[in-house]
């Protein structure tokens, strides 16, 4: 697994941890034929996106990830929306993407975040 943190060690990371950027990755849209960029979510549009699922807008959430974090090609661009003829911003998300590629666009981009991800269970339980 890892080693114990330290303090030190926080101290030694202090600029790194204060000044991260946001991280990418490239994914492979296999109906696109084709790479997109995306960025990780804020904290803020994550649980934006999390309350969505969990009320009347769950059918919303993976689209608002997307169009969001979706960096290249630009999902925001107005001329692409204009063009596809979308009345909402983030109806050029269901244009673009098949229902199962934004579901998946938006769990890496979740996953970059940290969600469901980046942390694991140590076995030992720790005792007072």
């Amino acid at each position: 697994m890892g080693k114990q943190l330290t303090i030190q060690q926080l101290l030694e990371q202090k600029e790194a941890l204060k000044n991260k950027s946001k991280r990418r990755q490239k994914l492979y849209v296999e109906s696109l034929d084709a790479e997109i960029v995306i960025q990780e979510p804020s904290r803020d549009l994550a649980l934006e996106a999390i309350e969505m699922a969990q009320g009347e807008k769950s059918d919303m959430a993976d689209i608002h990830i997307t169009y969001h974090c979706v960096v290249e090609p630009n999902l925001k661009d107005t001329t692409l929306q204009m063009e596809f003829g979308c009345v909402e911003p983030t109806d050029i998300v269901g244009y673009i993407f098949r229902p199962g590629e934004i579901s998946a666009v938006s769990g890496h981009a979740l996953q970059l975040a940290g969600y469901a991800s980046g942390v694991k269970k140590v076995d030992e339980e720790l005792k007072n």
